[in-house]
């Protein structure tokens, strides 16, 4: 079975990419807890992240990296938290999310809830930072 993330991966589910590689994309999450919180997924699809070959992890960070500088410029945050939690989805990822202060990124806050605009918008500044 497929999760939702090889699901939009496949193409079979709509996203908002802003990057991608023949390994890994960054989509913006559809629940965010901010404007840009954005997701990093290998296209392999592995559960647990510490069980992706050693090559493929060091690939999944620097691709994260990248992904984070452009968010940091097309964002107004003070830095980009990550976290890792991989409860909610059987797929490893990595969440990137714009901080102003620590609260930001308590998955426990209530979700935004975006117009297909407002994701457009922040999708094209973050492809175009």
């Amino acid at each position: 079975m497929s999760t939702i993330f090889t699901k939009i991966i496949n193409g079979e589910i709509p996203s908002y990419t802003i990057a991608e590689d023949e390994n890994f994309i960054a989509f913006l999450d559809a629940m965010p807890l901010v404007k840009g919180h954005t997701l990093v997924v290998p296209k392999k699809e592995v559960d647990l992240i510490f069980d992706l070959e050693s090559d493929d992890y060091k690939n999944l960070w620097g691709f994260t990296q990248e992904v984070a500088k452009k968010i940091k410029k097309a964002i107004p945050c003070a830095r980009v938290g990550i976290a890792v939690v991989g409860l909610e989805v059987p797929h490893a990822h990595i969440h990137l999310i714009p901080l102003n202060k620590m609260e930001d990124m308590n998955f426990r806050n209530e979700r935004l809830k975006l117009s297909n605009e407002e994701y457009t918008e922040i999708q094209n500044s973050i492809i175009n930072s």
